[in-house]
């Protein structure tokens, strides 16, 4: 596995991926022809369910449909997989978010992230955002990882592992565009003057944002060029010079 710096998540919680229960239903809904086949037979659209989740307050199981609209909280030590249209995500244990509706039903407008970590791909279309307690994400077709820390006041931890991603913060905006893991903070409080500043790659790995890339009918960016960067959150394919992380250039 090509191991990012875990400090906040256990070996078990980011191989997820790897476990042969996971990789056969994952073999299943692609076979199936994936969300929109999903959807006319009326089938869930949960990949994998392993511990206790609450949909909109009550008990979430395996048979049920997560759809726009829908609150969604895990417990410790819990898994959470599913796909709705054509994004999925991976919901990591004590994890509070909300899926709002855009045009349709199968279509997310807003992912609302207030506590715990979700890992995410996007493919194109309509305009899309992620949102924390301190950070507001534009996200086009793209894969994501993004985490809150009650704990440290909701201080928010965001990686664009691919893609192309305007980030907001109160005071300051940026565009990343990543072929490898660009990372951020989003910081409660100023830090040497900024909101947004540089994070490395952190609690999640590329084997995750492959898996869901594949649920959600796409490949990611090193998969595609055939071979991977440098894992320190610069967000860049192949060093250069003069390419500096978004978060150390002048401010918009």
């Amino acid at each position: 596995m090509n191991r990012h710096f875990l400090p906040d998540r256990t070996d078990a919680e980011v191989s997820w991926h790897q476990r042969r229960n996971f990789l056969a239903a994952a073999a299943a809904w692609t076979a199936a022809g994936g969300f929109s086949a999903a959807q006319a037979q009326e089938r869930s659209n949960i990949i994998e369910l392993q511990g206790d989740a609450l949909l909109n307050g009550a008990r979430l199981l395996p048979g049920h449909t997560i759809q726009t609209g829908d609150q969604v909280s895990t417990g410790p030590g819990t898994t959470l997989v599913f796909v709705v249209g054509n994004a999925s995500f991976k919901v990591r244990q004590n994890t509070q978010m909300a899926v709002e509706r855009a045009s349709s039903i199968n279509a997310v407008s807003i992912l609302r992230l207030f506590a715990g970590a979700v890992a995410s791909v996007w493919g194109r279309g309509e305009r899309r955002m992620i949102v924390t307690p301190t950070l507001t994400a534009g996200i086009r077709g793209t894969g994501v990882y993004t985490e809150v820390a009650p704990q440290q006041g909701g201080r928010s931890y965001f990686c664009n592992c691919y893609g192309t991603v305007d980030l907001f913060t109160p005071g300051e905006q940026l565009t990343s565009q990543s072929e490898y893991h660009q990372a951020f903070w989003a910081e409660t409080e100023p830090r040497n003057g900024r909101m947004l500043t540089p994070a490395g790659a952190l609690n999640h790995t590329d084997e995750e944002m492959e898996m869901l890339a594949r649920l959600a009918g796409q490949r990611t960016a090193w998969q595609i060029k055939g071979h991977k960067g440098t894992r320190d959150g610069s967000g860049y394919m192949d060093e250069k010079a003069g390419q500096p992380h978004p978060a150390t250039m002048p401010r918009r």
